[in-house]
């Protein structure tokens, strides 16, 4: 049983390496879809409940914002484990840029996002942390974090 909790501005790859990753293992949490925390908390009660593994796909951007998730996870007994998505704003905007529709996100929200981002850390109980960079054929280079 693993939670798995995403951190990083908007177009670093988080759903892309979702999907790549984690699609046939692991329900997705995002509130892009689910639109609503009501939502959202109905879903994560139910996964913590069957013990359903799954990853938070947001943007997760402070230590506050992780908190209800590292908190429930916990209590519930799974093994908590992060991805950092490297996020360099200006590579960002330019990848978000590319986007068409509702998946473009407004520039000004993205540093509103980057403003508040603090990278995750080992002292908010996950167990393993991953830092995640998206490499310019839209791979992925995952390499583990030491304590």
């Amino acid at each position: 049983m693993e939670v798995i909790i995403f951190t990083g501005i908007q177009a670093t790859g988080k759903s892309s390496f979702y999907k790549q990753y984690f699609s046939d293992t692991h329900l997705r949490i995002n509130l892009d879809m689910l639109k609503t925390r009501h939502r959202e908390d109905i879903i994560l009660k139910a996964c913590l409940s069957a013990k359903q593994p799954f990853v938070v796909d947001n943007t997760n951007p402070s230590v506050a914002n992780r908190q209800k998730y590292i908190t429930l996870a916990k209590a519930a007994k799974f093994k908590l484990i992060g991805y950092y998505f490297q996020s360099k704003l200006k590579e960002a905007i330019k990848r978000n840029n590319t986007r068409t529709g509702k998946s473009c996100i407004p520039e000004k929200g993205i540093r509103a996002t980057y403003a508040k981002l603090q990278i995750p850390s080992f002292s908010e109980g996950f167990d393993v942390l991953y830092y995640v960079t998206i490499n310019g054929d839209n791979t992925f280079t995952i390499k583990e974090w030491s304590k």
